[in-house]
């Protein structure tokens, strides 16, 4: 009498595992473009949160300058050096300073730029702008927003 003694043999068949690789394949292809809605998500809600925080130091700055608006559209230094009553960023010796109201100067996270440009937000702006400010020659009303990648104006 013979006996057949089969040798058990473990571990996967190429079918199988291909079939693992295609559904780890199709898996990944529906998860990845949730992640990068998601990126895309949380930069629109930095842009908002800096747009608020730009909002709020605005009006302080109004407050102390005798309702004069900080000139942006040239330059953030209002906003990010000390400034006397009349917005002068080199205050003359023994005056009343103010500010500073940024620590930085706000770069907007869609676009990378921070670079301002004069409108009342109803238009869109150019690509290179990084946010869009009522100024107006200080005629404006102050109000500041963020823009995306198209230069269009985000209203929070």
């Amino acid at each position: 009498m013979y006996r057949t003694i089969r040798k058990s043999r473990s571990g996967f068949t190429l079918i199988e595992i291909l079939i693992v690789v295609i559904i780890l394949g199709i898996l990944a292809a529906i998860v990845i473009p949730q992640f990068s809605s998601a990126s895309n998500d949380a930069r629109k809600s930095n842009v908002q949160t800096t747009v608020q925080t730009l909002r709020s130091q605005i009006a302080l700055y109004k407050l102390q300058h005798q309702d004069a608006l900080p000139d942006l559209v040239t330059n953030w230094d209002q906003l990010t050096k000390k400034t006397d009553a009349t917005g002068s960023t080199t205050p003359a010796v023994g005056a009343q300073t103010f500010g500073p109201y940024m620590q930085d100067t706000p770069v907007n996270s869609l676009n990378s730029l921070s670079t301002v440009a004069n409108g009342d937000g109803s238009a869109a702006a150019a690509t290179s702008v990084g946010f869009v400010y009522d100024y107006a020659a200080a005629a404006g009303t102050g109000k500041i927003w963020g823009t995306d990648i198209d230069g269009k104006t985000l209203i929070p």
